[in-house]
């Protein structure tokens, strides 16, 4: 599981780091082409994150009933702290440097744009978000709002597992047709494959590996490049992904094989544990890494070497700020065990 997150992670940075390299890259070029595609396969990233968090909170939800109270307490407690560290610096910056600011220049609109980020809205509904990736904690947060209130109001423990299973496919074919016609918030979906892969690990576990792990994750990062070049709408990059992580994730948590032991390696575990902070932190310092070399390197289209010699440099460099938000913030703050 951190291993996983470590990658998921890493595509975000991706996505990040070539948004931001471009402008040094020639549009002709072949760096450029590449630039273009871990652009559009990193922002899967997030869509991996979704089936992670279906899998966890309703496997935690669907074993054993939970106060309701304490649990929303516990995701509280899991995502604000870090959140409002990196919210405070985005927000002392935004008074820095105001030319950068999102924030609105008057007052009480200024004021509620402020809570209104602070409350997660930006992302289910159609508003800015001062720290860019923060939209998808409001999809985290509608999770796990709704996923305990579908559990109480259908009775699902009392269910058999089989049924459960055909409900949550049928629940997926229903809303897929929705949203080929609104498909907006068309990612919620992901969450519902990581219900799938739960019901599906927790009672029908494989006895022996597929071998299709590691396919199936080739296959996704190649869907996203293959849908773009035919120029396919986009809609149908999500059902194949939701397919595709369920099958990459089913053979990862199955017994030991090559794809659970890849993504057990110490280094991407070491990522996926701290992948929270790092989400959260480090658009920030490429945006700090990007503005030095902007001085040292003016972008005008002829420095593609840099694109690859500083891509490693750039993700070490924003481990650091990461790790110590990690450890100083989001570890005791949300990680310890609560006292008795």
């Amino acid at each position: 599981m951190e291993g996983i997150r470590g990658f998921a992670v890493f595509l975000v940075f991706v996505v990040h780091y070539t948004t931001l390299a471009k402008p040094w890259i020639n549009p002709g070029s072949f760096t450029y082409a590449v630039a273009a595609y871990l652009q559009s396969v990193g922002n899967i990233g997030v869509d991996l994150f979704f089936v992670l968090s279906g899998f966890l909170i309703y496997g935690m939800l669907i074993k054993k009933r939970k106060p309701f109270l304490n649990y929303v307490r516990r995701r509280i407690q899991r995502i604000y702290p870090t959140f409002t560290a990196v919210f405070i610096i985005y927000l002392a910056l935004s008074i820095v440097f105001p030319n950068e600011s999102k924030i609105p220049s008057s007052p009480v609109h200024g004021t509620i744009y402020v809570i209104k980020n602070y409350l997660l809205l930006p992302g289910l509904f159609n508003i800015q978000p001062i720290i860019t990736v923060a939209w998808s904690l409001s999809y985290e947060f509608f999770y796990y709002l709704i996923t305990p209130l579908v559990i109480f109001c259908f009775n699902l423990r009392s269910w058999p597992h089989k049924f459960r299973v055909l409900l949550f496919l049928f629940v997926s074919v229903l809303m897929f047709v929705y949203f080929s016609h609104y498909p907006r918030h068309i990612r919620l979906l992901m969450f519902i494959s990581g219900i799938l892969l739960y019901e599906t690990v927790s009672h029908y576990p494989l006895r022996k590996p597929l071998y299709l792990g590691l396919p199936a994750l080739i296959m996704a990062l190649g869907s996203v490049a293959i849908l773009q070049k035919l120029n396919i709408d986009d809609y149908w990059r999500y059902p194949i992904l939701f397919v595709l992580f369920y099958i990459f994730c089913l053979e990862c948590f199955s017994p030991p094989n090559f794809s659970a032991r890849l993504f057990s390696l110490d280094p991407i575990r070491w990522l996926g544990n701290m992948s929270y902070s790092y989400y959260l932190m480090h658009g920030l310092a490429l945006k700090f890494i990007f503005l030095i070399a902007t001085h040292t390197y003016p972008p005008i289209n002829d420095h593609a070497f840099l694109f690859w010699v500083f891509l490693p440099a750039a993700f070490c460099l924003t481990l650091v700020p990461s790790a110590l938000l990690f450890v100083y913030v989001e570890k005791p703050y949300s990680l310890s065990p609560r006292s008795a």
